[in-house]
């Protein structure tokens, strides 16, 4: 008896895994249209279009620009960014290569591209969810890529800016 209940967990337990598996079919179905979202989010960025660009973003999005100071909750980001739109030049961001990955459940996928703009080479990095809405940007991170040749040189040329940032956690 003790065997049949065991077995029968264990059943149960691997079939409620399953059930929150999509098909391959509906997997390809929401990268493509997160690879849309992503298209259109940067696109919406080069032409200074603030309510596309937003609108892409759920209402407790978080953006994290290449500054160490910029972790930006949505309204502040939009604060930071109107200026740039309003003179209808925000910025120009081109994907070189994306990948996108879907949770077992289709709700929420995470990416990341490599992008060519006026910064040079950049990676990005995102969570979009699944929303009553459609698909949101809940957290993206903006980061400028260093070739390993130049770190050093860069460390060095920040240091002076990190050691003024760094006071703030000092206790």
């Amino acid at each position: 008896m003790n065997k049949l209940i065991s077995l029968s967990l264990i059943i149960f337990f691997i079939s409620c895994g399953s059930i929150n598996n999509i098909s391959l079919e509906k997997t390809k179905l929401i990268k493509t249209t997160v690879n849309t979202i992503l298209n259109n989010w940067h696109l919406a960025a080069s032409e200074a279009n603030f309510e596309d660009y937003f609108g892409e973003m759920d209402s407790i999005s978080v953006f994290i620009g290449t500054d160490a100071s910029e972790n930006w909750k949505k309204k502040q980001f939009q604060d930071f960014s109107k200026p740039y739109f309003d003179k209808g030049k925000a910025w120009d961001f081109k994907t070189l290569e994306r990948t996108i990955y879907v949770n077992s459940s289709g709700e929420f996928v995470w990416f990341d591209e490599l992008l060519n703009t006026w910064m040079g080479t950049c990676r990005g990095s995102g969570v979009l969810e699944k929303t009553t809405k459609g698909w949101k940007i809940k957290h993206y991170v903006l980061s400028v890529t260093i070739p390993n040749d130049d770190v050093q040189a860069v460390i060095l040329a920040k240091k002076k800016s990190d050691a003024i940032f760094l006071k703030k956690f000092q206790k």
